[in-house]
């Protein structure tokens, strides 16, 4: 399954911008990148996992994705705000030494509410899985072939995050660039729930 297609479509959209990977920057810059790995293997982790169970279930999750797809992303954008006001409060220096970044299993089970996670699962299951063959076979292809790829590209934003941190030790500065990712991240759950209610409303 790792070829020409599936690598180029998981490694643009792991690499993109998105929850994943605001997440990842603004914590590399907060804490670090030692503190922040266990959320990005956490984020590789339930990335390859929600890909492995949508190539599994793929016929009796396509009859009912209409239904609950929307209600996830309410639920899911909901989330991303309280993260953008999260990340825009980390930037005041008494909040710094009560938070901490997500853990592994965080980071994985962000994945359930993050629309855009569910986006890269769904086409990997429907565009990258052969009729006939070994489901078990396509199920560990893809989500392995996923995991390989998506690791390099999100812990790339993360060393990025880790990197700025040395340019961001002026209070003004760090408070400047978490303001940034607040409204960044805000204004992709704006985008996302927009994009949701369009297309329920139009469809």
């Amino acid at each position: 399954m790792l070829d020409t297609a599936f690598m180029s479509y998981v490694t643009v959209m792991s690499i993109t911008p998105g929850p994943n990977n605001l997440l990842l920057a603004s914590s590399g810059v907060n804490f670090g990148l030692r503190k922040t790995l266990p959320m990005t293997f956490g984020i590789t982790l339930g990335c390859a996992l929600q890909c492995a169970v949508l190539t599994s279930l793929l016929a009796v999750i396509l009859s009912w994705m209409t239904v609950i797809r929307l209600p996830m992303a309410v639920i899911g954008c909901a989330y991303l705000f309280w993260l953008s006001w999260k990340i825009f409060r980390s930037s005041t220096p008494q909040n710094r030494a009560e938070d901490r970044p997500m853990r592994l299993i965080n980071g994985a089970l962000f994945q359930i509410i993050n629309p855009k996670a569910w986006l890269m699962a769904t086409n990997v299951a429907i565009l990258f899985t052969p009729p006939g063959g070994s489901m078990l076979h396509h199920t560990l292809a893809n989500s392995i072939g996923f995991a390989i790829l998506n690791l390099p590209c999100v812990l790339i934003w993360a060393l990025m995050g880790d990197r700025l941190r040395l340019a961001l030790q002026v209070e003004w500065k760090l408070k400047a660039f978490n303001t940034l990712m607040a409204g960044l991240m805000a204004l992709t759950a704006l985008w996302l729930l927009f994009d949701e209610l369009k297309n329920a409303f139009i469809h």
